[in-house]
């Protein structure tokens, strides 16, 4: 979980309490705690959570991730939930939601 002396608000699960309040530094400090260098990669999924949430008011289901980014990510063969796990470590889709700084829940579905 990211650590809470960083500037940054999050409820008793670890995400941002202020979808506004996020900005590029959260997501790197939030994966640097979880051993990681963010990636091309990440920032598609990253980016298509922050815009899907401004737009829907939801995060999508890690169906839909797949559906609209899976030959992003996966170019030479069908993207599966697992490549979304190779990403954001297991259940995906959660630590990706948490590191875009979603408000409330983990992605639909995962």
């Amino acid at each position: 979980m990211l650590n809470k002396n960083v500037g940054f608000e999050l409820n008793s699960k670890g995400y941002l309490v202020n979808f506004d309040a996020w900005d590029e530094g959260f997501a790197i400090k939030l994966a640097k705690e979880n051993g990681w260098d963010l990636t091309g990669y990440h920032w598609l999924i990253i980016n298509f959570l922050r815009n899907h949430q401004s737009e829907y008011g939801i995060a999508p289901d890690h169906r839909e991730i797949i559906k609209k980014l899976g030959k992003q990510i996966n170019p030479t063969g069908p993207c599966t939930r697992e490549h979304l796990e190779d990403l954001f470590g297991q259940g995906g889709c959660e630590l990706a939601c948490k590191m875009a700084g979603l408000p409330n829940g983990h992605c639909r579905g995962a």
